[in-house]
């Protein structure tokens, strides 16, 4: 490890894929250092590595070869369970499809990952309406998802990905279902989020949403080809 401000590194991180006896090498060596407190964009074509680099930095899938350090510690060889258990604590996830559960209303969504942390109910009410309020759906904690126009379902993935109050917040391709305006509106709240301390990696193909952060890193087949 270099300096000890990194939440995260990643030294020549390598994923390949087996498919019978073909091997399709994904990453192809990322080295890639995270600040506390940075907000970064990670761009590229379809293909490029992108989701892939995601799933990894979010702890959702190992790297073949190479090392991960989150805050200080080679997580890298952990088991699922460990992994889990990182992702549930310091990691807030948001989608592209926003991933909310149909059947539950706002509040409900939102409280989701404080559920399974197994906090006491009336807390975990109180907790998730606060993180309804944050980010303006106050007046729709009992609407469904489908009673949701899609940016404010985008804002209750936001609200449901802060409710564990997490380290990072992975933000895959966070304004892809929307129109301009919305999307504009769902960036000023996550820089808002940025700015209160909150560590930001956004995956996207938009070169408007990139600019928003202050750090643009370009993926090409599977590398760092470039960093603004």
């Amino acid at each position: 490890m270099s300096e000890n401000n990194n939440v995260i590194e990643l030294l020549n991180i390598k994923k390949i894929y087996k498919m019978g006896t073909i091997e399709l090498e994904v990453l192809r060596g990322i080295s890639l250092s995270v600040k506390k407190g940075e907000h970064i964009s990670i761009m590229g074509p379809s293909g490029s590595g992108k989701t892939t680099l995601l799933n990894i930095l979010g702890c959702l899938d190992k790297p073949t070869y190479g090392q991960y350090f989150f805050q200080d510690k080679d997580i890298s060889k952990l088991d699922d369970n460990s992994l889990s258990e990182i992702r549930s604590k310091y990691i807030g996830f948001i989608f592209q499809q926003f991933n909310l559960i149909p059947q539950l209303n706002v509040i409900e969504n939102i409280s989701l990952p404080l559920f399974y942390q197994g906090i006491d109910e009336n807390l975990m009410m109180e907790k998730a309406k606060d993180f309804a309020d944050m980010v303006g759906l106050s007046d729709r904690l009992y609407h469904r998802p489908s009673e949701l126009s899609g940016g404010q379902q985008q804002r209750v993935a936001i609200a449901r990905a802060l409710a564990n109050d997490p380290l990072i917040i992975l933000a895959d391709e966070p304004t892809g279902n929307l129109d301009t305006t919305t999307g504009k509106e769902i960036m000023k709240l996550l820089c808002r989020l940025n700015e209160e301390g909150k560590t930001l990696l956004v995956i996207t193909h938009d070169i408007n949403i990139a600019n928003y952060s202050k750090r643009i890193i370009k993926l090409l087949d599977g590398r760092i080809v470039n960093e603004s």
